[in-house]
C-alpha cells in the first residue's frame, strides 16, 4: 500500500512524468532507509548501488525540492507557524555551513521551518537554514534569516496570523510585522531574569502578573515602549509557570491559536526519530538543503496518508470529505492518541483489504490535490 500511496501523490507533486517516476523511487527509498544519507537511500533503490546513487544525484540536481515544498502551503489553514530546530553535526569540523549550537560546544546548524497546522503537527511549506558560521560569514544576523523565511509566506498570509515561539519575541521582528500588516501570535519569555518590558500609552511601566489558576489580559500595551500589542497570561493548575502570549489579534483569540500550535515540536521529533533527518552528512550547503527538502517531502506524504490510516484503524473510519478540516473521532481507540500519522504509516503493520487501501490512498491524494490545485472562484455570466 505504501508504494502505491507514494506513486499516486508523487504524480501530483512533480512537474514531469520523468521527475515523478524517479521521485517515487527516491521517496520509497527514503521511507525504507529512514535516513538522510544518500548512500543509505541508494541502497534501498532498485538496481546496483552505484547506478542508484547516480540516479539519486541526477534527481537532486535537476529538481528544486524546496519549490515543491512551497506548493504545499495550505491556503485554507487558519494560520502559519514558524519554529526552529537544532540539527547537530558534531563531526563536521570542515563543513562551511556548520557552526555551533546554543550550548556553544556542539557543532551543527538551525533549520527554521514554516508550516500550516494539521492535528497538532505541521504540514511544511518552507524552510531556511542558518548557523553561527553562516551568520558571521555572510555579514548578516539571525534576524535576517528569520525575515527571509517569513518573506516566503508574507503574500500568502492575508489576514491570517503568523504564529511563533519565544525565539521570535524581538523588537525588529514586531516592527517588520506591523510595517507589512502581518498579524502575529508570539509567545513571551517572562520567566527569566530579564522579562520583557511593557509600557502603557503614557509610557508608564506595565508589570505583567498572573496568579496560579487565573488568566490576565493587558490590551494596547507597548512592547519595549514601541509596538502596540495585546497580551494574555494564563497559569494553569499543575504548571510551574504561566504561559504569556502577545498578539495583534484579540488576546483570547491569540491564546486559542497559540495553544493549537504547541505540539509542532512533534514534527521535528518525527523527522529525526522516524525518518533519520539527524543523519544528514552533506558537505555542501546546496545538497544539505536538498536533503532536508527531501526528508520534509517524505514526512509530508507519510504524515497525511498516515493520518487517514489512523482514522481508519483507530478512529471513526475515513472522513466523508478528506479535504475538510480534520476532527477528533467521537469514540477513538487509545492508539489514536498515542500514535502520529507518520508512525502509523511507517511502523504499524495492520492488514488492510485492497479496497480499503485504495480508499485511504484516494483520500490522501484528494487532500494533496486540494492543496496543490485549489478551486479558484471565477465570475460566470448567467
Amino acid at each position: 500500500m505504501h508504494d502505491k500511496a507514494i506513486q499516486k501523490i508523487a504524480k501530483l507533486l512533480f512537474n514531469t512524468e520523468r521527475q515523478a517516476k524517479t521521485g517515487v523511487e527516491v521517496l520509497q527509498a527514503v521511507m525504507a532507509a529512514r535516513s538522510a544519507r544518500w548512500t543509505e537511500i541508494a541502497r534501498k533503490m532498485t538496481g546496483t548501488e552505484g547506478g542508484a546513487y547516480k540516479r539519486l544525484q541526477r534527481f537532486m540536481a535537476e529538481v528544486d525540492l524546496e519549490e515543491v515544498i512551497g506548493r504545499l502551503h495550505d491556503a485554507q489553514a487558519p494560520f502559519v507557524m514558524g519554529d526552529p530546530t537544532e540539527i547537530a553535526r558534531p563531526h563536521a569540523k570542515n563543513t562551511d555551513y556548520v557552526g555551533y549550537l546554543r550550548d556553544g560546544k556542539t557543532r551543527g546548524f538551525w533549520m527554521l521551518m514554516l508550516a500550516t497546522p494539521y492535528r497538532g503537527r505541521g504540514l511544511p511549506c518552507g524552510f531556511v537554514t542558518y548557523s553561527s558560521a553562516t551568520i558571521n560569514d555572510e555579514g548578516t544576523s539571525r534576524n535576517l534569516c528569520h525575515f527571509e523565511a517569513f518573506a516566503q509566506v508574507k503574500d500568502l498570509l492575508g489576514s491570517r496570523p503568523l504564529v511563533l515561539d519565544r525565539e521570535f519575541s524581538y523588537l525588529e521582528l514586531l516592527k517588520a510585522a506591523v510595517a507589512e500588516n502581518v498579524n502575529f501570535v508570539i509567545r513571551l519569555n517572562q520567566s527569566g531574569p530579564h522579562p520583557t518590558q511593557f509600557k502603557d500609552r503614557v509610557k508608564n511601566d506595565v508589570l505583567l502578573t498572573v496568579l496560579p489558576g487565573k488568566t490576565e489580559i493587558y490590551t494596547d500595551v507597548l512592547y519595549k515602549g514601541s509596538v502596540a500589542v495585546n497580551v494574555i497570561g494564563t497559569w494553569r493548575q499543575g504548571f510551574e509557570k504561566p504561559l504569556w502570549v502577545m498578539t495583534s489579534l484579540s488576546p483570547e483569540e491569540g491564546l486559542d491559536i497559540y495553544l493549537q500550535r504547541m505540539k509542532i515540536e512533534l514534527s521535528f521529533r518525527d523527522l529525526k526519530s522516524l525518518l533519520g533527518m539527524h543523519k544528514l552528512m552533506n558537505r555542501q550547503v546546496r545538497w544539505m538543503q536538498q536533503s532536508l527538502a527531501l526528508m520534509i517531502l517524505a514526512y509530508s506524504i507519510g504524515l497525511i496518508t498516515g493520518e487517514f490510516l489512523r482514522d481508519f484503524f483507530y478512529g471513526d473510519g475515513l472522513p466523508t470529505d478528506p479535504t475538510a478540516l480534520p476532527v477528533t473521532p467521537s469514540s477513538p481507540k487509545r492508539q489514536w492518541f498515542q500514535y502520529s500519522g507518520l508512525f502509523v504509516f511507517l511502523k504499524c503493520k495492520h492488514r488492510i483489504s485492497p479496497s480499503d487501501a485504495r480508499a485511504v490512498i484516494s483520500a490522501a491524494s484528494a487532500f494533496f490535490s486540494n492543496i496543490l490545485f485549489p478551486d479558484v472562484r471565477t465570475l460566470v455570466p448567467t
